[in-house]
C-alpha cells in the first residue's frame, strides 16, 4: 500500500472534525441569542461558514496535512471566517463588527485550537518514546558494562603470585 494510501484514512475524521467544531459554533452563538433550535434556522446560520470551510480545505489542499497549524490550520480559519462572512452578508445576514470578532475568536480557537493541541499531544508522546529508547540503550549500556566488570573479577591477574611459589 503505498504512503497516499495510508494517509488518506486521516483526512475524513480531521474533515469531520473542523465541520463539527463550526457545527458547534453556530449552536453556541444561536444558544447565546436565545434562539430555538430548528433546522431551517440552524441550517441558514451555519452553511455560509461550512461553505466557506469546504473552500478553505480546497484552496489549503488540506488533504494533503490536515493537521497542521501552519499553514493548513490558519488558512482554513482565515478563509471561514472571511468566506462565512462574506457568504452571509450577500445572502443578506447580519455581520455586525462584534459577531465577527467574536466568529475570528471562537472559530480560530476551534479551528488552530484542535491542531495545537495535537502538536503538544504529539511532542509528549515523542518525549515518552525517546525516553523509553534511551531507557533501552541505557541498559543495554549497563548490560555490557556488567558483564565486563564480571569478567573482570573473575579473570586472573598475571602479576598476582601464589605464596610459596
Amino acid at each position: 500500500m503505498s504512503e497516499t494510501r495510508a494517509a488518506r484514512p486521516k483526512v475524513l475524521p480531521d474533515l469531520l472534525i473542523d465541520l463539527i467544531l463550526v457545527f458547534a459554533f453556530v449552536l453556541i452563538g444561536r444558544r447565546s441569542h436565545d434562539e430555538t433550535f430548528d433546522l431551517a434556522g440552524t441550517w441558514q446560520t451555519a452553511w455560509p461558514f461550512f461553505a466557506a470551510l469546504l473552500l478553505g480545505w480546497l484552496l489549503t489542499r488540506a488533504w494533503r496535512s490536515p493537521d497542521r497549524v501552519w499553514p493548513t490550520g490558519i488558512l482554513i480559519w482565515l478563509v471561514t471566517v472571511a468566506g462565512g462572512m462574506a457568504l452571509r452578508a450577500l445572502s443578506g445576514q447580519g455581520t455586525d463588527i462584534a459577531f465577527v470578532i467574536v466568529a475570528t475568536l471562537t472559530l480560530g480557537a476551534f479551528l488552530v485550537g484542535w491542531r495545537l493541541l495535537g502538536v503538544w499531544v504529539e511532542r509528549i508522546l515523542q518525549k515518552r518514546r525517546d525516553a523509553k529508547v534511551a531507557a533501552e540503550e541505557a541498559a543495554v549500556v549497563n548490560a555490557a558494562a556488567q558483564a565486563q566488570a564480571k569478567a573482570a573479577l573473575t579473570r586472573r591477574d598475571p602479576n598476582h603470585r601464589t605464596p610459596g611459589l
